[in-house]
């Protein structure tokens, strides 16, 4: 008998590129750059980019997170308050370039 897992498709599998950065430095942007309008869409959906599941992710309140669809530029933009502000002492990502790691391992079908 064969016991066989499969890993969930992730927004980072169906994306060109997901990338973060710093919005100011009080806030936090990360975008995700399709190459086509099918990658797109799998990745717009509303139960995909659900604020519920993104706040979850990066510990922050569903109330302060922006969701921007971009759909003539195949691409999506996400931002939120940092945790810290940048460059104080308890920022760990000054440039914020680490910070979408999360968002591209957010599996395409909620769990």
């Amino acid at each position: 008998m064969s016991t066989s897992t499969t890993t969930p498709t992730t927004i980072g599998d169906v994306a060109r590129l997901v990338r973060s950065k710093n919005a100011g430095p009080f806030w936090l942007t990360l975008d995700v750059f399709c190459d086509d309008e099918a990658s797109y869409r799998q990745v717009a959906r509303d139960d995909v980019l659900d604020r519920g599941r993104i706040a979850a992710a990066y510990a922050v309140e569903p109330a302060s997170i922006r969701v921007f669809l971009l759909p003539d530029l195949l691409a999506v933009k996400v931002s939120f308050p940092r945790p810290v502000a940048q460059g104080s002492v308890h920022d760990r990502d000054v440039h914020a370039g680490q910070q979408h790691v999360p968002l591209a391992r957010l599996p395409l079908a909620p769990s």
